[in-house]
């Protein structure tokens, strides 16, 4: 799909209507959450209400027709119902580990929807709706979780790299393309995705100096979804997230990370200032982890459930239907034709996976090194000699 429309290019402050407070959420056994600091939270972009009312911001705005309303909400529902069936298998034993997305669909369906073909990624491990917006088969996202590969696909085939895994650390894989982006005088852009525990680590501070001090064509994008697995935002930091670009010399705005349509024109805007030679930006989506970090952490030992209640209520896919269904832009069967082709597409990642056959056993000795290395030449046949064993009844 691909949206068309209009965004102010003004993303220097943010302002606009508020969806509210974060919750109450406390940890088991520990003192409440202290709030973040004594004023208020400050304002959001944003441009579509929990209740489905179309707002305006004075600064940013995008004019869709009908279709493309219908396409943004076909992505988010397609994306949640692949991250459900993803967690589903993981609960049954076919993937190792998956971190959901849930309730952060509008952030990355806004941002990724706003990317031209020739803008790069780089994402971390959870941008499974960006990677939907890139084209990248969903099926490909779950050989790495499941073992089998070290990634899956092709980052150039689709601008979108690999899935990090360390914490921070693509911030600086992406200024550092963007920086070259600018010298091969390309107008296209960079984005970076991170979270906002990722935001406490040296690497993102290293990000922003440098593409600060090189104008480099990124954006940073911060979902910040309120926690660094069992440490909320409050832990983190003493001033919204967005307000540290100053100190780095460039605009932060603050973006309702639930409204798809704020996201879609904040993150447009950011891109186009990018592709301008003014430099990069950092954009905090402000939203919600609705599930589990990963699917080995349990959030009811750190967080209530009134807190997610109170999130639910702000629910990304249900304010787009709200609006849809109050503009006439989408009847009862087309919401049906979208249920029906959103259990196709479980149905087709569930067969996948489990059709994916196991790697060989000694692939994890190739491409350590260019030219071989004797420790893993060792190695590889201390492994290789194990692996006999079993073959030979002789199990150690």
């Amino acid at each position: 799909m691909t949206v068309e429309g209009t965004a102010a290019r003004k993303p220097r402050r943010s302002s606009g209507t508020s969806t509210g407070g974060t919750g109450t959420g406390v940890k088991r056994a520990a003192r409440a959450r202290k709030p973040q600091s004594s004023h208020s939270e400050p304002p959001l972009v944003q441009l579509l209400t929990p209740e489905g009312e179309r707002v305006q911001h004075p600064e940013y705005d995008v004019d869709l027709g009908p279709e493309e309303l219908r396409g943004l909400y076909r992505d988010m529902v397609m994306t949640r119902r692949f991250d459900g069936e993803a967690t589903a298998l993981q609960r049954q034993g076919e993937l190792g580990l998956w971190a959901s997305l849930l309730g952060q669909e509008a952030a990355q369906i806004g941002s990724g929807r706003a990317l031209r073909d020739d803008d790069y990624v780089f994402p971390t491990y959870r941008e499974h709706g960006v990677a939907w917006c890139r084209g990248v088969d969903p099926t490909n996202l779950l050989g790495m979780f499941r073992g089998v590969n070290h990634g899956g696909w092709d980052p150039n085939s689709n601008n979108f790299h690999l899935y990090t895994i360390v914490i921070g650390s693509q911030t600086l894989h992406a200024t550092g393309y963007a920086m070259g982006v600018a010298k091969d005088g390309a107008d296209s852009a960079v984005i970076a995705y991170f979270g906002d525990g990722a935001s406490s680590q040296g690497d993102v501070a290293e990000a922003f100096t440098f593409s600060a001090v090189y104008n480099a064509p990124v954006v940073f994008f911060c979902q910040n979804n309120q926690w660094a697995i069992s440490e909320p935002t409050e832990k983190q930091t003493r001033v919204p997230l967005y307000q540290r670009a100053q100190g780095f010399g460039f605009p932060g705005v603050r973006v309702d990370g639930n409204d798809v349509l704020a996201c879609l024109a904040v993150t447009r805007s950011a891109l186009e200032r990018a592709r301008r030679g003014e430099g990069p930006t950092l954009v905090e989506a402000f939203t919600y982890r609705m599930g589990a970090h990963t699917t080995s952490d349990d959030p009811t030992r750190y967080r209530h459930d009134d807190e997610r209640a109170a999130w639910e209520a702000k629910d990304p896919i249900l304010r787009l239907r709200r609006y849809l269904e109050a503009q006439g832009h989408a009847d009862a069967a087309w919401f049906d034709g979208l249920e029906a082709e959103s259990e196709a597409l479980g149905k087709r990642v569930r067969e996948a996976v489990r059709a994916m056959p196991d790697p060989d056993d000694m692939s994890i000795f190739e491409n350590v090194y260019a030219d071989g290395h004797a420790l893993v030449d060792e190695e590889r046949a201390q492994f290789a000699a194990y692996q006999a064993s079993f073959a030979d009844g002789e199990v150690k």
